[in-house]
Formats: C-alpha cells, sequence, structure tokens
C-alpha cells in the first residue's frame, strides 16, 4: 500500500515530536510539521496531505476553523490530537477518524492509525467529489461551483478554470480535479484539459479516433487519442 502523507500540527514541540516518535516504523510519512493553525492551512492547501494530526486549540486559528478554511479544496483524514475531552462530540461532527487525547498512549495511537491507514480509506480520499472551488484573488475569497465551469486547463502545478469569460488561477493537479469533478459531468480530452460535458457544442472527428472539440462559447479543443475513449462513450450513450 502506499504510504499516507501526513502533517503534523500543534503549538507544542513535545507534542509533535511524540506524534512523529510514534509514527517510527508505520506506513506513514510526515511531509511538514506546523505549529498554529494559519500555518496549518498554508501547508494543507500546498501539499494536500492524506492524513493531518490535528490540535484542537492553538493561538490563531483552533483545529476546527483550519478545517473550515481548506474544506472546499482539499479536506485530509484527520486525527485530532488535544489536552481537552469536551470536543470530541464536535470532532466526529466533523468526520475526525479519532479522538485522542493528550498524553497519547502508543496502543490507543496504533488503533487510531489503523483506521486511518486502511486502503479502503485512501480509496475514498481519492475519490470524494467536490461541490465547489476556492478563488483567491486581489485580497478576496470567492467561490465557483462546478456548472459554472467551462473547461478546465493545466498550467504546471496550477490550473486555469474557464468560465464564461472569466479565467481563475488555482493550485490543484488536473488529475485530483478530474476524479473529483467526475460526477459533475467534466471528462478529459487530452492531457492538460478536462472539458465540462455540458459545454460541449460538437465533436469533429479528426485523425486516428481523436476529435476536435468545440465548446458552445467556441472553444476549440483537441482530444488526444489516449483520452478519446471518454468521448466515444458519450456518442455512443445519445
Amino acid at each position: 500500500m502506499t504510504a499516507l502523507r501526513a502533517l503534523i500540527v500543534d503549538d507544542e514541540a513535545l507534542a509533535r515530536e511524540r506524534v512523529r516518535s510514534l509514527l517510527e516504523g508505520t506506513e506513514v510519512t510526515v511531509i511538514e510539521e506546523c505549529t498554529g493553525g494559519r500555518e496549518a492551512v498554508d501547508a494543507i492547501l500546498e501539499h494536500r496531505p492524506d492524513l493531518v494530526f490535528l490540535d484542537v486549540q492553538m493561538p490563531d486559528l483552533d483545529g476546527f476553523e483550519v478545517l473550515d478554511a481548506v474544506v472546499s479544496e482539499w479536506l485530509p483524514a484527520v486525527i485530532f490530537v488535544t489536552a481537552y475531552d469536551e470536543y470530541a462530540i464536535k470532532a466526529f461532527d466533523v468526520h475526525a477518524i479519532d479522538y485522542l487525547l493528550k498524553p497519547i498512549e502508543p496502543e490507543r495511537f496504533r488503533k487510531a492509525l489503523a483506521r486511518a491507514t486502511k486502503r479502503d480509506l485512501l480509496s475514498l480520499l481519492d475519490a470524494r467529489p467536490i461541490d465547489r472551488l476556492v478563488i483567491r484573488a486581489r485580497g478576496k475569497v470567492s467561490f465557483l461551483k462546478p456548472s459554472a465551469i467551462d473547461w478546465i486547463e493545466a498550467d504546471g502545478k496550477h490550473v486555469h478554470l474557464h468560465a464564461g469569460r472569466d479565467t481563475h488561477i488555482v493550485r490543484h493537479t488536473l488529475t485530483g480535479l478530474e476524479q473529483r469533478l467526475a460526477s459533475h459531468g467534466f471528462v478529459r480530452v487530452h492531457r492538460s484539459a478536462i472539458v465540462n460535458v455540458d459545454r460541449i457544442k460538437e465533436l469533429e472527428p479528426w485523425f486516428h479516433g481523436e476529435y476536435v472539440v468545440i465548446l458552445k462559447d467556441g472553444t476549440k479543443l483537441t482530444s488526444s487519442a489516449a483520452h478519446s475513449q471518454a468521448l466515444h462513450r458519450i456518442i455512443d450513450a445519445t
């Protein structure tokens, strides 16, 4: 099984070290440690970890505020690690994997980790649909529903969301968006482009089973042979 990529978030150095030591010899790789909530938000959005060990009470944002800040873009599996038991119900309300009290008991930690490392959990994380994308521009935060997007173009570690006359640049991988937007009717037509099927006006046959994909706004995209099968299925279904 592929190792889980994890983030440790706690403002106490000893607490972070405790979690790291308990992870030694496991299938979990610690990719970063964070000392506060705002730092954690940035790290989660940048690295998109599979699992986060998250403290509740921190000086800037608490653990729940961290999740609120990232949920529309990326929500990892979460194991809360805290000295306070009064937040347990709220933790499970936000679908936490587990809730560990400090000082952490090794056996209790192993049980929590076993739940987080199940293969079916990894599949669930990879396949989670997305209901809106967060757009950060000019100091403002806005939200874009998948139905408003015409097509999406890869650009290194970012993607360009083409929505009518507007183009938004966000930090995402095209492969991740392809899977998470599949339930909204998006298909991959090229290694660097996925398209909202509802925006397709015509498909013109091209060479070797490929197509020129013409959108309703006049945009033309050429499908690659490797990704034309999805377009074949659309044609066969009509």
